[in-house]
Formats: structure tokens, C-alpha cells, sequence
């Protein structure tokens, strides 16, 4: 594997919450130009390494965010007032996507969700204001 595609590999399981490209970028604005970072992000998800989703935030547009693929498929959190994520736990749909593929006839292979709002911290300073 590259190197490029190894630093972006480690950023992305390493991190704490999902990474944009715009973030990895700027992590390795001193080694990699931008197109070799979408690059390697291509090829990562290609190769099931990592996964993606898509987020519209008012305040940053519409990014595409990436997490490891790494254990269970998991789902996010995003605060709409300080953008932090909550990782929200292993996947707990898989019963229900069950039960529509059963009923409408349909092979579900994969789905994605999120949600958004205020996180705890951000109500609690609207509680204090």
C-alpha cells in the first residue's frame, strides 16, 4: 500500500469520530496534496477498509465523512451547534432492515443513518443562557 494511502488509513482508525476529506487534508496539507488524498480515500473504500456517508450542516455544507470499517457497522451523532459526533453504538437496524427486505421483497446489502441535533453540552448552555 502507498504511503499516502497508509497515513490516511491510520488517521481515519485512529480517530475519535468520522473524518472529512477536507480534514485529512488539511492533517497532511505537508505530505500529501489534496487529489492524492481523495485518491486514497477511493481506494480505501474500494477495498471495504473504510466507509463513508454523506452530511449536510449548515455551517460546513454538504461533506462526505469517513470511519473505519473495522468491527461492527456503527452509527453517528452530529451536533448542529459545535459539529462534534457521538458515535451512537454497533448497528442496531439489522432486525428491521430484516423484516422490510422480507416484506417488500427487496436484498438490502447496506444503508446508513445518522442523526443530528443538539448534544448535551450544547442543551445545557441554551438551559443557562
Amino acid at each position: 500500500m502507498t504511503k499516502a494511502r497508509t497515513h490516511v488509513l491510520d488517521a481515519v482508525t485512529g480517530a475519535r469520530e468520522p473524518l472529512s476529506a477536507r480534514q485529512l487534508c488539511e492533517i497532511f496539507r505537508d505530505d500529501h496534496d489534496q487529489a492524492t488524498i481523495y485518491r486514497a480515500l477511493h481506494y480505501l473504500e474500494e477495498k471495504g477498509s473504510v466507509e463513508s456517508f454523506i452530511l449536510h450542516c449548515d455551517c460546513h455544507g454538504t461533506e462526505r465523512y469517513y470511519v473505519a470499517r473495522a468491527g461492527a457497522h456503527r452509527h453517528w451523532f452530529h451536533c448542529e451547534r459545535c459539529h462534534r459526533f457521538t458515535d451512537l453504538g454497533p448497528c442496531r437496524f439489522d432486525d428491521l432492515i430484516g423484516r422490510v427486505s422480507a416484506e417488500k421483497g427487496l436484498a438490502i446489502r447496506s444503508h446508513t443513518f445518522y442523526a443530528t441535533g443538539l448534544c448535551g453540552d450544547c442543551q445545557k448552555s441554551d438551559v443557562q443562557a
